[in-house]
């Protein structure tokens, strides 16, 4: 992705990114999970996707995992660095989606960040890492007793969201918003320049003043304010 656009996307709030869609009519954009740690930083990169089915046992034993072309096995060595993993749980966190060893190796192939809508094993361990991974909720039984993986890079749903390849996701202390990789950049710019104003604003609504006139900027007098306050401030 443009590293530009990876700069400003890092700044700015999923909350701020979903007006920005709604803005150009995106409604179901919002991934509400939450961070496995309360310490990683803010996760932006393209999603490399994989998807899971119900698990069957005749399928689904522990020898799979030897074969290095299993789904999983293969999606965490090919994720791309700078990508975000994105798993298909079909929202079903009754078993993991990965688990420490797993998420460690995306880590330290540089890759951006693990999201699921399940959940991961071994989530003290990697709340601990200070690296962005999402979840619904812990889950210590191993994937195969529920899921079997099946597709790699090909649109899915998370969260009852549709996530393409290539979608930017970006993930903050309250979720992800997945953000269509053809409006990418456009999106990054005015959420960038909405939270300028809002720091903006929310230091005026902080020393007292009235939102009347300043949010939205309706009075003109508050214009030449604003930009005397981002010149002071290098923004």
């Amino acid at each position: 992705m443009n590293e530009a656009t990876r700069a400003k996307l890092a700044e700015v709030s999923t909350a701020t990114l979903t007006t920005v869609l709604f803005k150009r009519g995106f409604r179901n954009v919002f991934l509400s999970l939450s961070p496995v740690g309360p310490d990683a930083p803010r996760m932006v990169g393209p999603a490399y996707t994989m998807r899971t089915i119900p698990a069957r046992e005749d399928l689904d034993t522990l020898d799979v995992f030897k074969d290095p072309a299993h789904p999983q096995r293969k999606g965490v060595e090919e994720c791309p660095p700078g990508a975000v993993f994105v798993i298909d749980s079909r929202g079903d966190a009754r078993a993991a989606s990965a688990g420490g060893i797993l998420i460690t190796r995306l880590r330290m192939r540089g890759v951006a960040g693990a999201v699921t809508d399940g959940g991961f094993r071994d989530s003290p361990e990697i709340g601990a890492m200070g690296w962005p991974a999402y979840h619904a909720t812990p889950s210590a039984p191993t994937n195969l007793i529920h899921h079997h993986c099946v597709d790699l890079n090909v649109p899915i749903a998370c969260a009852g969201v549709g996530v393409h390849p290539g979608d930017i996701m970006v993930g903050d202390g309250e979720g992800i918003v997945c953000i269509p990789a053809a409006i990418a950049d456009e999106v990054a710019e005015e959420a960038f320049e909405q939270t300028v104003y809002e720091d903006f604003v929310q230091e005026r609504v902080g020393e007292g003043h009235t939102i009347r006139g300043l949010y939205p900027m309706t009075d003109a007098a508050n214009r030449p304010i604003f930009e005397a306050w981002r010149k002071a401030n290098g923004r």
